[in-house]
C-alpha cells in the first residue's frame, strides 16, 4: 500500500501543465516554421546585442542545441553570427529584418497559447495563479539547489 499524501503533489502538477503548454505552443509556433527554441533566441537576441552563449543560458540549452538553433535562423535567413560591437572577440546572434518581423509573429502566437489557457480561468484565479507562480520564481524556486546527482531538467523555451 502507497503512502497517503498529505499535500497536493506540486511536482506533478507543474511539470504536467508545462508539458501541456509547450507542446500546444511547439505546435503554432511550427505553423510558422518555428520552433520554442527559435523563437526563444530571436525574442531575446532582439531585445539587445548578446553572445550566443548567453543566449543558450536564457533559453536552457546546451551549447550543441543552441549551435543546431542558430544554424537554423541563419539557413532560414532569420539571423546570422556577427562580431560583437562590444568585444570584437565574441560573436552575437543578430536578427535580420525577417527574423524581427517573424519574431513578432512568434510574439503574437506564444501569447494567444497563453491567453487561451489562462483565459480558461476566472480573472481572479487568473490574477491569483500568476502572482503565485511570480512570487515563487522570484522567492523560493529562484535557484536550484546543489545536487551531486544531476537532476534532467525538461527542455523549455522562456519566451
Amino acid at each position: 500500500m502507497s503512502p497517503a499524501r498529505t499535500t497536493p503533489d506540486l511536482s506533478y502538477l507543474l511539470d504536467h501543465t508545462s508539458h501541456v503548454l509547450r507542446t500546444r505552443m511547439s505546435a503554432a509556433l511550427a505553423e510558422i516554421g518555428l520552433t520554442a527554441r527559435m523563437h526563444c533566441v530571436l525574442v531575446h537576441a532582439l531585445q539587445e546585442e548578446r553572445t550566443q552563449i548567453q543566449l543558450a543560458e536564457i533559453g536552457d540549452m546546451d551549447k550543441t542545441t543552441m549551435v543546431v538553433t542558430v544554424d537554423a535562423l541563419e539557413k532560414a535567413g532569420l539571423a546570422e553570427r556577427r562580431p560583437s560591437s562590444q568585444d570584437r572577440r565574441a560573436r552575437i546572434i543578430a536578427v535580420t529584418e525577417k527574423g524581427a518581423r517573424i519574431a513578432e509573429r512568434s510574439q503574437r502566437i506564444v501569447d494567444g497559447v497563453h491567453e487561451g489557457t489562462l483565459g480558461t480561468l476566472p480573472p481572479g484565479e487568473r490574477t491569483a495563479l500568476l502572482n503565485a507562480l511570480n512570487r515563487l520564481a522570484e522567492t523560493e524556486l529562484a535557484t536550484p539547489t546543489e545536487n551531486p546527482q544531476p537532476v534532467r531538467r525538461a527542455r523549455q523555451a522562456q519566451g
